[in-house]
């Protein structure tokens, strides 16, 4: 057990310094090349893998810091992959302006970029007084493109909400605070590649994206979802519910209905919930 949580340490309008701390929670059914991952702390866990400096560790190992300011942001990567599993992280982001602030939790493959199997939460930072935008994608055998963005319906900056991965040979469930906001079924049988062959590690990283990351323009610088996401291949009548509640209240973007980027929806749209 290694969930999430933002502070942001700013004067006026410059990009100052930026601190996401971060514990993990996971469940698994595959670990490669381990079988089992027992608990330990992030060192044994993970590594940073950029912005060494501009990472910290709590004394006991279970918890850490990582910033963003203007000289670098930082990332960390799990030692070891994983083939389906259920990953959760908690967060409370940065309050007031973090326009441009890029918060990255994410599930991928290594290798090569042209076979790359990738699920992402992405927390696009917001000017003052406008909300965040969550935005997931998924990325199968190295094609993505395939972007949904919604309006969290809580504030994010006030507590700490869990976001989470569940990866079944079945389906991939992304969820908040166990309600689910996007699926992403297999969908082998129509000719859509899915994610069923490749580990992935676990990943997490806060770096300045103001090129493209607030709300679509450029700008200046607590527990596991339910258990039984190990063998089921459809939701449940009260998780669509939630997920068609959250599609159409909070969605903002949906690639399946941009008919400027796509001639025709994507095959996947057709059979997604």
């Amino acid at each position: 057990m290694v969930a999430t949580q933002q502070h942001a340490y700013s004067s006026g309008t410059a990009c100052c310094c930026f601190i996401l701390f971060i514990t993990i929670h996971i469940q698994l059914l595959f670990v490669v090349p381990a079988p089992m991952l027992n608990a330990g702390t992030f060192q044994d866990e993970f590594d940073v893998t950029w912005g060494f400096d501009h990472v910290t560790t709590s004394s006991d190992g279970q918890a850490l810091w990582l910033m963003l300011d203007n000289s670098s942001g930082s990332s960390m990567a799990s030692k070891r992959s994983y083939l389906f599993g259920s990953v959760s992280m908690e967060m409370k982001l940065i309050p007031q302006d973090s326009a441009g602030v890029v918060t990255a939790y994410y599930m991928a493959s290594t290798g090569n970029a042209e076979t790359r199997d990738e699920l992402d939460f992405e927390f696009l930072g917001n000017q003052s007084g406008e909300p965040y935008i969550l935005q997931s994608n998924v990325y199968a055998r190295g094609t993505g493109g395939r972007e949904q963005r919604i309006n969290l319906w809580f504030d994010p900056t006030q507590d700490f909400h869990a976001y989470s991965f569940s990866w079944t040979p079945h389906h991939i469930l992304f969820m908040v605070d166990e309600v689910p906001i996007r699926v992403f079924k297999n969908g082998e049988k129509y000719g859509v590649p899915y994610l069923n062959t490749q580990a992935m590690g676990i990943y997490s990283s806060i770096w300045n994206g103001d090129e493209w990351a607030t709300q679509g323009e450029v700008s200046e610088c607590k527990g596991f979802p339910n258990p039984s996401w190990g063998s089921p291949s459809s939701l449940t009548a009260s998780q669509l519910a939630d997920l068609e509640r959250v599609k159409q209240s909070y969605m903002v973007y949906d690639y399946c209905t941009d008919s400027s980027r796509y001639k025709s929806a994507p095959t996947e749209c057709s059979f997604n919930p």
